[in-house]
């Protein structure tokens, strides 16, 4: 097991004895390593078990929360139990998109597949709320850079910007993981919150939290996160642990 940071430890053992006590997660990069092909995004070897283990204990509540759909991340993860569901970066919070939002999103689909398809390697991702144009296995860096900033200047400026590590993705309606774990934190009435993510995304995750709560950078890249551990495996690590600490 990867050994925590001094700091981290102790706010882990703190929080531990909040109760109701939330611990919420992002899936890619977090729970999983990223790749270049979204639907290959297994979880790491004994996620699913220590978020079952958190899971099962009085008081807590466990939830994914990711730019993912619902059924997507459901499907892709594979997890299974009482976890809440929060997809499409709090889009789908309690229920699938609005069918006019649908509508819009088919229209974005529409517009940008051409130009995708332009770009060997580039990949375009049609969510329930959202479009995401992926650049990670288009091999000259600098033609992925360009599509993107093409991409960017081309359609409505009134949608809903979230880039993220290699990709951009366009949201038809004003949601982010902020405004989605408040939401749930308050819904809760939660004494305490643990948040795990990894990308820019995330950083509204990060800042939704209260000041004794527990944020968690995976990886490198500035942050406002107090904490952070290195990539997926300390991710599980840091969950297993506070599973320890719940037990």
């Amino acid at each position: 097991m990867n050994a925590l940071p001094d700091d981290l430890d102790a706010a882990l053992r703190d929080v531990a004895g909040r109760r109701p006590l939330l611990v919420a997660s992002d899936y890619d990069g977090v729970l999983s390593r990223l790749v270049g092909d979204p639907s290959a995004a297994v979880p790491e070897p004994g996620a699913a078990e220590a978020l079952a283990r958190l899971a099962a204990v009085d008081g807590v509540v466990v939830a994914l929360v990711s730019g993912r759909g619902v059924e997507d991340l459901r499907t892709t993860s594979g997890f299974r139990g009482s976890f809440r569901w929060i997809g499409s970066h709090g889009a789908e919070f309690d229920g699938p998109v609005r069918d006019e939002l649908s509508v819009r999103r088919d229209a974005l689909r529409d517009q940008l597949a051409p130009v995708v398809a332009g770009t060997e390697g580039a990949r375009l991702e049609v969510k329930p709320a959202s479009v995401a144009v992926h650049v990670r296995q288009v091999p000259d860096r600098a033609v992925a850079a360009a599509l993107l900033q093409r991409v960017d200047t081309m359609v409505d400026p009134s949608l809903t910007k979230k880039p993220g590590k290699e990709v951009l993705e366009l949201a038809v309606v004003d949601a982010d993981k902020g405004s989605a774990l408040r939401r749930l934190r308050a819904e809760l009435g939660a004494a305490g919150a643990l948040y795990l993510g990894d990308d820019r995304t995330d950083e509204d995750g990060f800042r939704a939290l209260e000041p004794d709560d527990v944020p968690v950078k995976v990886g490198e890249g500035d942050t406002v996160a107090r904490y952070r551990v290195a990539d997926p495996p300390g991710a599980l690590a840091l969950l297993e642990h506070l599973a320890g600490l719940l037990d």
